[in-house]
């Protein structure tokens, strides 16, 4: 799943690591989604919406 994980931190200027303590996951984590490696749980994806205050659809694509 695409996602804009990476440019939403980076306007923030928050390092991977940050965002993970923010988010509660491991700095790997936040990199394996960034990377399109893994995909987050439902309820991570609306933390991370929450956070960014975007709706999930604007961070996450599924390619539909």
């Amino acid at each position: 799943m695409k996602n804009r994980l990476k440019v939403l931190r980076a306007e923030r200027n928050w390092s991977q690591a940050e965002l993970a303590g923010r988010l509660d996951v491991s700095r790997q984590a936040v990199n394996a989604i960034e990377t399109g490696k893994h995909d987050p749980s439902l309820p991570l994806a609306f933390r991370i919406a929450r956070l960014f205050d975007l709706p999930i659809e604007e961070i996450f694509d599924d390619g539909h």
